[in-house]
């Protein structure tokens, strides 16, 4: 009896652990690649951070890429253009989104720390100053004005919407914007005040742009600024002002952003491009590169319903062109 009991325990022990390989595939290394099944599917991570003015494009990207691959984990951050480029240059991301071109310290990071990258242009943005719906005294400012809102010397000197134009309110203008990490930020300041980084620090600062939307919506005597896409989410509860460049020679007056006035260079000088990073090392990995290419092949259509202007169908050619070139260049060593 006490046999028989110890041959079943050994066919059972046997059993488990032929289950055991059988589950592991034979080899208890850990491999942390991307996999590719027969039948094309990925898996894998893709890392990506940066500008939360790119975000809407990289999450609506990131949701159908999803459907199409959805073993391939696509998880995005919101540092701000600044923060994300942070992260990239020391490789701790495979993306980074960007509402400005990297700027030279931050391209010496990457090369100091080994690494390449390709700048990628996905979309078109017009940075929309935005006031709260009971505002009905503004519909269109002038640079100038912006400027002698936003510069540094204006900073407990320019605190009443009256000293703007005397018609206007004597009441306490509330600044909002986006943080000093934005791409945004940096954007709006050299267009606006002629210097990157350079402003007045007394605003309500957030590098989420669904704070700078909750606070500009509560409060009749705000002026914010951020991207298109967030005005467009939220247009039942702001109100978007016209900017009038008075050194536009063509002397079009106040202009609103749009697809039709960004694509056309009206609404100047707050159109810009946006862009997506990508490290030379991370394309390496297909659910990377694939991800990517995916990217680009529906930026046009994504950005848009998003709220931001694509590209022509002809600028999409050459950055997916541009980014082929880019991975076959880098292919040596390549993870499959």
């Amino acid at each position: 009896m006490t046999s028989i009991t110890t041959i079943i325990k050994s066919l059972a022990l046997s059993l488990i652990v032929s289950l055991f390989v059988a589950c592991s595939g034979g080899d208890s290394s850990t491999d942390n690649s991307a996999d590719s099944s027969d039948d094309g599917a990925l898996s894998g991570k893709v890392m990506v951070d940066g500008s939360s003015t790119v975000y809407p494009v990289s999450e609506a990207v990131a949701e159908e890429y999803r459907v199409v691959q959805p073993n391939v984990k696509v998880l995005i951050g919101l540092s701000g253009t600044g923060g994300g480029f942070k992260k990239f240059s020391r490789g701790d991301t495979d993306i980074n989104d960007a509402s400005r071109p990297i700027k030279d310290s931050e391209a010496e990071s990457c090369k100091s720390n080994g690494i390449e990258f390709i700048e990628l242009k996905i979309a078109y943005d017009g940075l929309s100053v935005i006031a709260n719906p009971e505002n009905d005294w503004l519909n269109e400012i002038t640079l100038t004005e912006l400027k002698k809102i936003w510069e540094p010397d204006a900073q407990g000197v320019i605190i009443k919407w009256n000293q703007i134009r005397p018609e206007w309110p004597d009441e306490e203008i509330h600044l909002f914007g986006p943080g000093t990490e934005s791409g945004t930020y940096d954007y709006f300041t050299e267009a606006v005040v002629g210097e990157a980084q350079s402003s007045r620090g007394d605003f309500t600062a957030s590098e989420d742009d669904n704070v700078l939307v909750q606070g500009v919506s509560t409060d009749k005597y705000s002026l914010g600024f951020f991207g298109f896409a967030y005005y467009e989410e939220n247009k039942e509860k702001l109100k978007l002002i016209a900017v009038d460049d008075e050194n536009d020679e063509n002397g079009v007056g106040g202009v609103l952003p749009s697809l039709e006035s960004v694509m056309d260079k009206s609404y100047s000088p707050l159109s810009r491009p946006l862009f997506i990073y990508a490290n030379s090392e991370a394309v390496k990995r297909s659910e990377v590169a694939d991800f990517v290419n995916f990217y680009l092949d529906n930026a046009a259509e994504l950005s848009e319903e998003v709220g931001y202007i694509p590209m022509t169908t002809e600028e999409y050619a050459e950055v997916k062109e541009k980014f082929t070139a880019f991975v076959a260049s880098h292919a040596t060593g390549a993870v499959e």
